[in-house]
């Protein structure tokens, strides 16, 4: 139940006449600088001092009560709609503050804290049609270099700066899944500016009306197309790595079946990474490209790479074919960790593996501290070592020094080298001393603080790391979806059209071509949008949801009648009202210091009365 139910119509009707102007106005990006400076300020007036974060985050907290609510929705004045997007950025810029000024760390993590608190309140007060839009307007604001920055909604900028606190409301989850289900899309429109629209079709249950090449961008059926392309090019490269044991006749030098299926699909994906890498950087910036987009782009190059070879040595005479077909393979061996790495960005719609996803991130986060130690005594280490070898005029390959120091980190090292230098013997125990006892307690407590952190707010972790990996799949916009392997179609004989032909022209041949190649994966999506989607589809609801979800707001669940047979013997359940029964019980939406000093208040004024009545009868 929200505050303005509990706290009658009165406040209910304020609140809507606050919010009667949202998406009424479109505010120029110095406008919202303003506003974002004026957030700022309140902030640093409501948190002159450092606070404890759970007195924040808490929901009776006295530091954000709902009077500090209600004061900042005030001080937007007419631009109620940019006050969720302006507390993101101030809490961004607390962020920034943090990070640049140690000394008062605390004081502005605890107001980036407080800004995202109130982003999240904000929207929950909000009536249910203003809470879309309020969610998706993009603006624009001044950035600190006087440039005007890109247009983004407040849910992507929450994205962006990790409001776990923001993301994880049930209201910011809503508009998320919207998304992830098509019912709002992205439009392109002048100067390759991007809003959110609804879509027009959802409410139609014709199977024909949904029969819409537009809905492969949707992330939803994105990501299942992408999970079963993915599983026929493992099973593509796990045949095609196979060749060197099946082919052992020298005879046979061409591509094999499985090969050509395989390379095929790898050019598919590159083309797209590319493209995603493409539209990030013309419509974001280089800083939404995330861990997997690199590990993408290696994968591309070692499979290039071994392409490049493989052909190569086709085309080449003996012995010199044999050779660059063996380096083909085994660019494609070192391929094979990272093809099955992606598995997880692929299945990570699956909260256990999205939950251990973020696991890792976060523990190969807090490992640069043990790379850069590691880094720094081994090049030490292996010096002193490599001039102690030197020292009796004959020396080893430094490759041999830095060999046995990695064994050595390894859990499995060679004394026998050093065996003629008792110095050489003393500085390696020294090594195994540092790396075993040291460094690998440092780097297993980073690992637990890591884990621990991801562990104690599991759920708001994947629901942040799941709109990021919605919005990543939408933020690099196409007007025509050519999921791999098909885009390779696309490039090659859809795309020049769109130079010699009109662009009403270009979209026709698009929509009948997509028709006709995506035509049983259209069909598919269309069935279930029209006939099994849960939202109007009772029984299909009913059947992975509970059936009386959603219904215990009603008058027949909290006064529910008794059968026929009970009620002829004169037996009630409701014999004391809902309403009466939770009379007794407490106020939970305020702290227990804001209910007695309402009390006290109240007490206050009685006591006024009294006093005023007593004088007049004198």
């Amino acid at each position: 139940m929200s505050r303005r139910d509990a706290n009658g119509g009165g406040e209910d009707s304020e609140h809507s006449s606050l919010f009667h102007s949202v998406n009424a106005h479109h505010p120029s990006p110095v406008t919202v600088t303003n506003l974002i400076r004026r957030v700022r300020a309140l902030t640093l007036r409501l948190l002159p001092m450092e606070v404890p974060q759970a007195s924040i985050i808490d929901p009776t907290s006295r530091v954000i009560p709902p009077q500090v609510v209600d004061a900042y929705m005030v001080a937007a004045g007419d631009f109620l709609e940019a006050l969720p997007y302006c507390l993101i950025r101030a809490h961004e810029q607390f962020l920034w503050d943090a990070s640049h000024d140690p000394a008062d760390w605390g004081e502005n993590f605890g107001r980036a804290v407080a800004c995202e608190v109130l982003a999240r309140r904000v929207i929950h007060e909000a009536p249910p049609d203003k809470i879309l839009p309020m969610m998706s307007t993009r603006y624009r604001y001044k950035e600190n270099d006087g440039r005007i920055s890109e247009k983004a909604s407040v849910l992507e900028v929450a994205t962006d700066s990790h409001s776990t606190i923001f993301l994880s409301s049930t209201e910011a989850q809503d508009v998320v899944n919207y998304l992830w289900r098509g019912q709002i899309i992205l439009k392109l429109g002048d100067d390759n500016d991007v809003d959110f629209v609804p879509y027009k079709q959802y409410g139609y249950n014709s199977f024909w009306t949904h029969l819409d090449p537009g809905r492969l961008s949707v992330p939803r059926y994105q990501n299942i197309f992408r999970i079963v392309v993915w599983i026929v090019f493992l099973l593509a490269y796990s045949q095609a790595i196979r060749e060197p044991l099946n082919k052992l006749d020298p005879d046979h030098a061409d591509l094999d079946t499985w090969e050509i299926i395989m390379y095929i699909l790898a050019l598919s994906f590159s083309f797209e990474n590319m493209h995603k890498i493409y539209k990030l950087f013309f419509f974001v910036s280089w800083r939404s490209l995330g861990f997997w987009d690199v590990v993408s782009f290696v994968t591309d190059l070692l499979l290039s790479a071994a392409f490049v070879l493989r052909v190569a040595g086709v085309a080449s005479p003996e012995p010199r074919s044999y050779n660059l077909r063996i380096w083909s393979f085994q660019c494609l061996s070192f391929v094979a960790p990272l093809i099955w790495m992606q598995v997880i960005p692929i299945f990570d719609g699956f909260q256990s593996v999205g939950t251990m996803q973020i696991c890792v991130a976060r523990m190969l986060q807090e490992s640069g501290i043990f790379c850069g130690l590691l880094a720094i005594l081994g090049i030490g280490f292996m010096q002193g070592l490599y001039a102690l070898d030197a020292a009796d005029g004959q020396a080893d390959h430094p490759h041999e020094v830095v060999h046995v120091l990695i064994q050595a980190l390894l859990q499995a090292p060679n004394y026998e080298m050093f065996a003629g230098s008792s110095a050489g013997q003393i500085l390696f125990y020294l090594w195994n001393v540092v790396t075993a006892v040291i460094l690998l307690n440092v780097l297993i407590s980073l690992f637990s603080s890591a884990y621990n952190d991801v562990v104690e707010d599991a759920a708001a972790e994947y629901l942040t790391y799941f709109a990021g990996k919605m919005g990543g799949m939408i933020r690099a916009p196409d007007e025509y979806v050519y999921p791999a392997p098909f885009n390779i179609i696309e490039i090659l004989l859809i795309a020049p059209f769109e130079f010699i032909v009109s662009e009403e022209t270009y979209a026709t041949i698009n929509h009948y071509v997509m028709l006709t190649i995506f035509f049983i994966p259209l069909s598919l999506i269309a069935l279930y949008e029209a006939e099994l989607e849960p939202s109007r589809n009772r029984w299909v609801k009913d059947w992975i949801s509970h059936p009386d979800e959603g219904a215990e707001d009603s008058p027949e669940f909290q006064d529910p009648p008794v059968h026929e047979d009970d009620a002829a013997r004169g037996l009630e359940i409701s014999r004391v009202k809902f309403d009466d029964v939770v009379k007794a019980f407490p106020d939970m939406k305020h702290s227990s210091e804001a209910v007695l000093l309402r009390e006290v208040r109240q007490l206050k004024d009685q006591i006024e009365e009294l006093k005023l009545l007593l004088a007049a009868q004198r």
